[in-house]
Formats: C-alpha cells, structure tokens, sequence
C-alpha cells in the first residue's frame, strides 16, 4: 500500500477511536515517526497533509528536517528519542517539542539553551513506566517531584508525560499509570502509544500517539 493510503489509514483509526471513546475530535494528534527515513518518504505524508513529525536523533534530524522546513514551513518537530546533555543546545534549536527530558543534567542544560536562545520548545518529561534498565525515563515513583523539580529549580515549563512500555507486557496499565501520575503532577499531554498499540493508548486519554511504521512501513537501519 501506498505511504500516503497507510497515513490515510491510521489517521482515520485514530479519529474513529477517539470518536469511539466518547473523545472530542482532535483531542488524540498523530505524531508520524519518520525516523531512518528519508524525504522520499517523507514527502507524500506531508503532502497528504501531516505536519507533527516524530525523531529520535538530533545528528539525523539536522540533515534532513532545514531543507523540508523551507517548503512546509508549519512543521512541527519532536524529538521522542533519549537527549544527550551535549546535544541539548542542539535540540532546542530545531526541535518544537522535546518529549524526553528524564534527568536533572538533561533539564539544566536545556534550561541554560532556552535562556541562551530565547527559544521555548514545550517539554515533557519521560517516564520510564516498566523500570526497565536499558531504557531512559524516569521511574514513576520520582516522577511528580522531578516534574515538580523541573518548575521550581529550573524554570522549566514542563506540559505532558511520556512513556514506552514494555514490549512484552500488556500496554494497558502502562497507560494508566502514566495518566494517573499526570493527573498528580498537574500536567494534561500524554504521549503514549505506538504503532501496535495507538488505539489502547487513546482509549487511556493520549493526546498524542507515535506511529512509525505503520506509516512508513519497516524502517532500515545503517549497517555498522
């Protein structure tokens, strides 16, 4: 199927189970992850008329996303991948929302880049919901005082929580565990939810869903 009909196909999944969860239209956005993926594929989604976009490095993003900014100028760009301290000036340069903001080091340098640049890109924290030790996040037990942590000390504006559960277990508590302690920290976005498991996410209250390759198809990653 064509990448545009795939985007076609998950956008209205995802305004029909919105509608199915007694949800305002609209309240549940498509991020499409377009990691590894080049503008060939990019283009006919954005065409298709998406512009919040999905990556996980910053090196990558910078090659690509300047020249497909000149032509869709309304592009909104998301890093949903882990930050690296060094990479934090970066980041706030190019990127509109940053999803993974886990650590005191990652939000003292991003603060120092928002004051440096006069630029806000929105924030969220990333919970790190299963415990899992590969995997950034916060652990849930820290995360309202790190939200809280964030505002106080660093000034930061932080305005949703993300997580990605683990892929072996049901989705399902990850999700409301997530939105309870959004609720807790007083934050209202909720990034949560994935190719495989988008519609659960929105039924748990996500406002935003990360869907890559059921756009775009398997990604192909660079042999090392």
């Amino acid at each position: 199927m064509p990448i545009a009909d795939q985007y076609h196909a998950v956008a209205d999944a995802i305004a029909r189970v919105t509608q199915d969860a007694g949800r305002a239209p609209g309240s549940a956005v498509l991020v499409a992850v377009s990691k590894t993926h080049g503008e060939d594929a990019i283009l006919p989604v954005l065409e298709a008329g998406q512009r919040i976009f999905g990556e996980n490095k910053v090196q990558e993003s910078q090659a690509k996303w300047p020249a497909l900014r000149e032509r869709f100028p309304d592009i909104e760009l998301r890093l949903i991948g882990p930050l690296q301290s060094n990479k934090a000036g970066d980041a706030v340069a190019l990127f509109d929302v940053i999803e993974t903001v886990d650590r005191e080091k990652i939000a003292r340098e991003i603060a120092k880049e928002i004051a440096g640049q006069d630029r806000t890109p929105r924030l969220f924290v990333q919970v790190n919901t299963g415990e899992e030790d590969q995997k950034a996040g916060i652990m849930p037990k820290e995360a309202v005082a790190f939200v809280e942590r964030c505002r106080t000390e660093h000034g930061l504006a932080i305005e949703g929580l993300m997580c990605i559960p683990p892929v072996d277990e049901n989705p399902g508590p990850h999700f409301a565990l997530l939105a309870k302690l959004a609720d807790e920290a007083g934050v209202e976005k909720l990034s949560m939810g994935m190719s495989g498991d988008y519609e659960t996410a929105i039924r748990f209250g996500a406002t935003s869903v990360r869907v890559g390759s059921a756009i775009f198809g398997a990604r192909e990653y660079a042999k090392a």
